[in-house]
């Protein structure tokens, strides 16, 4: 079977707006694969959306892709890809994360033995423009474990690969680990990466249960509340909604990361927060992103 690959040629941020828009488009055609880099080291403002898959691109494909872009979408052009592996076509050019003590590759990459290793493919949601903000998460997760953090029960909502997860179940290895996702295909993306990087599923402590809930809509989430860190690396929108779910979800004293928020977007999340009695611990931001560690008051 042949394989294509569409490309469209725009701005960094538009072309980041565009892999925000595919991660929460549910509808979006599984089959196409896609994914976003930056052209060429020293244009760094210079980015190409990839969309990869295994038959030429119908009209209706063309425009589920035109559809993730706002306004105008960039000019498409299709390419017959050489009789050879698409998926590891799709694959090349990400490099490996490091953040913190956790080092993320495809598995064309060669693991770094001084890290913890994480295998995540590129053609899944970690390799649609997010890595940025997961790796300032990766990198906060980090932070919290060596500022002496303790965490009993922890939940990551919208986990996509559920690589953030994974990332704290390595740090409190005897916790509760519940991920969760709105989206129905991220159960088994979770499970094949599970397996990929030796994490027991389960209901059990030092295993992570999966289950599919829009928020913290769903009797097993809110059956496991309170919890010590909540992990939500989302958009600024769906953020401010659920801040008072959230905020009721945490233990006096908890933890709350955030992600997928906008620095222009980061003072309404933070009143949002605020109003709910948590606390700004650290902040970073890595690139467009801000990332957020609040913490609950111990005393309402």
């Amino acid at each position: 079977m042949s394989a294509w690959k569409l490309s469209a040629e725009a701005s960094k941020p538009v072309v980041q707006a565009a892999l925000l828009q595919h991660d929460e488009a549910w509808d979006f055609p599984e089959e196409l694969v896609v994914s976003g880099r930056e052209i060429a080291e020293d244009k760094p403002d210079d980015w190409i959306l990839e969309v990869w898959l295994e038959r030429k691109p119908t009209a209706a494909d063309k425009k589920a892709v035109a559809g993730l872009f706002e306004g105008k979408a960039p000019k498409l052009d299709a390419e017959k890809l050489p009789d050879q592996d698409w998926v590891t076509l799709s694959q090349q050019g990400v490099d490996p994360i490091r953040a913190g003590r956790f080092h993320v590759r495809t598995p064309e990459h060669d693991p770094d033995p001084s890290m913890v290793d994480f295998i995540i493919p590129a053609s899944q949601a970690f390799g649609t423009g997010q890595h940025e903000t997961t790796a300032a998460c990766l990198a906060m997760l980090d932070l919290m474990k060596r500022e002496g953090v303790t965490v009993r029960n922890h939940a990551d909502i919208g986990t996509g690969t559920g690589l953030l997860a994974f990332a704290a179940m390595h740090l409190w290895p005897h916790a509760l680990a519940t991920a969760s996702d709105i989206d129905a295909v991220c159960a088994g993306v979770v499970e094949d990466n599970a397996a990929l990087n030796n994490v027991a599923m389960g209901n059990r402590s030092g295993q992570l249960t999966m289950i599919i809930a829009p928020g913290m809509d769903h009797a097993l989430l809110q059956a496991r509340a309170p919890y010590d860190l909540l992990i939500a690396n989302i958009l600024a929108g769906p953020l401010v909604e659920l801040a008072p779910d959230f905020a009721s979800s945490i233990t006096p004293g908890g933890s709350l990361l955030l992600a997928g928020l906008l620095q222009t977007q980061e003072a309404e999340v933070r009143r949002a927060y605020q109003a709910k009695g948590l606390r700004l611990a650290r902040r970073v931001t890595n690139g467009d992103w801000s990332i957020l560690w609040l913490r609950k008051s111990r005393i309402r």
